[in-house]
């Protein structure tokens, strides 16, 4: 259980320091154009997974093209969250983005009534307190909502839905080839689009090799692995916990690497974003003991 709780905290570190290289990225590419190239490298990097996978067992749904029919939906919505979150970015920071980012953990459930799946007093409660964070972190003095936090926190109900349609999808299909199909389905048609509106060549491509290489081969292929070794013989809910840590991770990798400001009230609205996730995961059935069980 150790180990798998290393594992995972080396996956929240991975993705939070992700945001930092999606912000390097956009130095010499679009948000489009970045997104476009490091998903298919991401889609790459998981050949190595799949050849693997295929050698201990068959890959469920392989023979009837299922893995295709669920992996195209997938993919389009993460490249509806994926476009929301490095449009973003360009309008705010880093640590921001992670944070706002991070609120699908408290969505996911919340959208799951839509489901009717059950959703405990935790989730309320944690939901309420990341509202109130949300709103010193990405509302000024002045009652002004920055454009990119906008995108962000509408990026984060598409990151629901994407968890939430995975969930399904993942029972039908072998998970290593729906990721593989999601990221090519994102990858191209961010490229698609980049082609459209921006300007990508392949010297600005060079010239980004270093955020290319992370946000595409550590942060979605090798972080993708980690997650899948470690939830192996983590409890999910556990998980959920460890890996709602990214939003911290961005958050120190804005401030010590890009220099990004996190005053006073944007650092509160971070903490209480924070404890909302956390309490959110939390099993709260404590409230509801006697008082004789709480002495014990």
């Amino acid at each position: 259980m150790l180990v798998a709780n290393l594992l995972l905290l080396l996956t929240a570190a991975i993705w939070g320091m992700g945001f930092v290289a999606q912000r390097l990225g956009m130095e010499f590419l679009g948000p489009f154009g970045f997104n476009g190239v490091r998903f298919l490298i991401g889609a790459a990097s998981m050949l190595p997974l799949i050849w693997w996978a295929a050698r201990r067992e068959p890959l469920h749904g392989l023979a009837h093209w299922s893995w295709l029919k669920q992996g195209i939906p997938v993919g389009l919505l993460l490249f509806a969250g994926a476009s929301l979150q490095q449009v973003g970015m360009v309008y705010t920071t880093a640590a921001k983005a992670g944070f706002i980012t991070g609120l699908y953990i408290i969505l996911v459930p919340v959208l799951g009534l839509l489901l009717r799946h059950p959703t405990s007093m935790g989730t309320w409660l944690g939901g309420a307190l990341a509202v109130w964070g949300l709103y010193f972190l990405s509302i000024g003095d002045d009652f002004a909502v920055n454009f990119g936090d906008l995108l962000n926190f509408i990026g984060a109900f598409v990151w629901a839905a994407h968890l939430l349609w995975i969930d399904h999808a993942a029972k039908r299909v072998s998970a290593v080839l729906l990721a593989a199909v999601q990221f090519t389905v994102c990858g191209l048609l961010s490229l698609a689009v980049a082609w459209q509106f921006e300007t990508v060549s392949w010297q600005a491509i060079y010239l980004t090799t270093g955020p290319l290489l992370y946000a595409g081969v550590v942060s979605v292929g090798v972080a993708y692995t980690l997650q899948i070794m470690a939830q192996k013989r983590a409890h999910p809910a556990h998980a959920a916990i460890i890996l709602s840590l990214e939003a911290v991770f961005a958050a120190v990798g804005g401030v010590l690497i890009l220099s990004e400001p996190l005053g006073p009230r944007a650092a509160l609205g971070c903490a209480l974003m924070l404890a909302g996730m956390l309490i959110s995961q939390l099993p709260l059935r404590w409230l509801w003991k006697s008082r004789d069980e709480r002495r014990e």
